[in-house]
């Protein structure tokens, strides 16, 4: 792995607690599930407090538009807080296919191509500088709209004031810092870029970029365009960039699971949900519950469809999880490649999992997490809310669902 790999991941994902396996190799039912799929989840839940990765957790299971699981797991730790249908959760990185779709229905309307230059919408992007050594040069090729949309753009993550918990962007800078997404996409602009355009894979900021652009193609406020185009068409009424008063009475608390800081608190929200903001990132800003999300899901199994409302086009969700980028973290998601800011699996084998090739999802931060698997009409919902992330809790996740394999000899030398 290069330091360039090293640097493309997000902090949070340097610190692993080790996998857990549920069993050993288990058989499938005729639906391709495993036939021990409730008692496997409930085992995962509990191990997840009971070791201390999660507090109170939920899992939500769809098949061929049935709920064929549905279980809260509350820890009934003191700061704690139980889970009900009201729960609200921060999603993070969730927010990213949302801020995806955005960009399929305006691309469907026809209002950009997909190798348009950022700049053409937003002038600050037209003149790039790229890292080279201690200094910079000017970048060689432009930063395109699917450069955005697969994180190819040369734009990481990047650390904040040290000792200080918060999102990673621009280096001194929040999303609490700035006004709007202009402000923000300035700053960005300014900033010297890891590689050309175009040329090479690294998780950043590109989604937060994405919804400035969506404010200029559709002229409507980023936050308004979702909830037209896509929360309301949808039925995802607690789906939001806010916390007001009563939606701040139903955030889940954050359980911190090491450190130092050790336990509950309510006291980092790591974002600003202000009501007045109008910074809202579609990269990770997003707050919503587990049974909005499997709306969106249920959208996204169904081919773009919901409940005989057509989204986005089946060609569009083809565009969505074509794979861009081959095995993006090797040493924390094995088998995964990138499509449109998704992960898309290649090789259940490599994680263990029965799970056919092709599903796709993404997580969050705080440890939420979801997949859409149309080979079998199935979509899952994972939320908790706890730091630091924890990439094998999905993995385990679709090892209780689908069974799980010998893990694959390890080549000779």
């Amino acid at each position: 792995m290069t330091l360039r790999d090293f640097r493309s991941l997000p902090l949070v994902l340097l610190s692993l607690i080790a996998t857990t396996t549920l069993a050993t190799t288990t058989p499938t039912r005729d639906d391709g599930l495993s036939p021990d799929l409730s008692d496997n989840i409930h085992q995962l839940q509990a191990s997840l407090i009971e070791d201390e990765v999660t507090g109170s957790n939920v899992v939500l299971v769809f098949k061929d538009g049935r709920e064929i699981f549905s279980s809260v797991k509350n820890s009934g730790t003191q700061g704690d807080r139980d889970i009900t249908e009201k729960t609200l959760f921060p999603i993070w990185s969730m927010s990213k296919p949302i801020t995806i779709v955005a960009m399929l229905i305006l691309h469907e309307q026809g209002l950009f191509k997909w190798d348009d230059p950022v700049s053409k919408y937003i002038p600050c992007f037209a003149d790039l500088t790229v890292k080279d050594g201690d200094t910079t040069r000017p970048a060689k090729t432009p930063l395109r709209v699917i450069d955005l949309m697969t994180h190819r753009s040369g734009y990481a993550y990047y650390p904040m004031v040290p000792g200080i918990p918060a999102l990673y962007h621009l280096p001194q800078q929040s999303q609490t810092k700035f006004n709007d997404l202009q402000e923000f996409c300035e700053v960005a602009a300014n900033h010297p870029l890891e590689f050309d355009p175009g040329t090479d894979y690294i998780y950043g900021i590109n989604q937060a970029i994405l919804g400035r652009l969506v404010e200029v193609l559709s002229g409507r406020p980023f936050a308004a365009y979702l909830e037209e185009a896509i929360f309301e068409p949808l039925g995802m009424t607690e789906t939001s960039f806010v916390l007001d008063a009563d939606r701040r009475a139903r955030f889940h608390p954050l359980f911190i699971n090491s450190g130092d800081l050790k336990g509950y608190t309510f006291l980092l929200d790591e974002l600003n949900y202000d009501p007045e903001s109008k910074a809202h990132f579609g990269g990770e800003g997003l707050v919503s519950c587990p049974s909005d999300y499997a709306r969106f899901c249920e959208m996204l199994v169904n081919g773009g469809e919901f409940r005989g409302t057509r989204m986005i086009s089946e060609e569009s969700l083809e565009e969505m999880v074509t794979v861009r980028s081959e095995d993006i973290f090797p040493e924390f998601m094995t088998g995964m490649d990138m499509g449109f800011s998704v992960f898309v699996l290649s090789d259940p084998a490599a994680e263990g999992s029965a799970a056919p090739p092709g599903i796709f999802g993404w997580s969050g931060y705080h440890n939420t997490h979801f997949w859409i698997d149309r080979k079998n009409g199935l979509y899952a919902v994972f939320m908790s809310r706890a730091r630091e992330f924890n990439p094998s809790i999905p993995q385990r996740l679709r090892m209780a669902i689908y069974g799980e394999v010998p893990s694959p000899e390890p080549d000779p030398e």
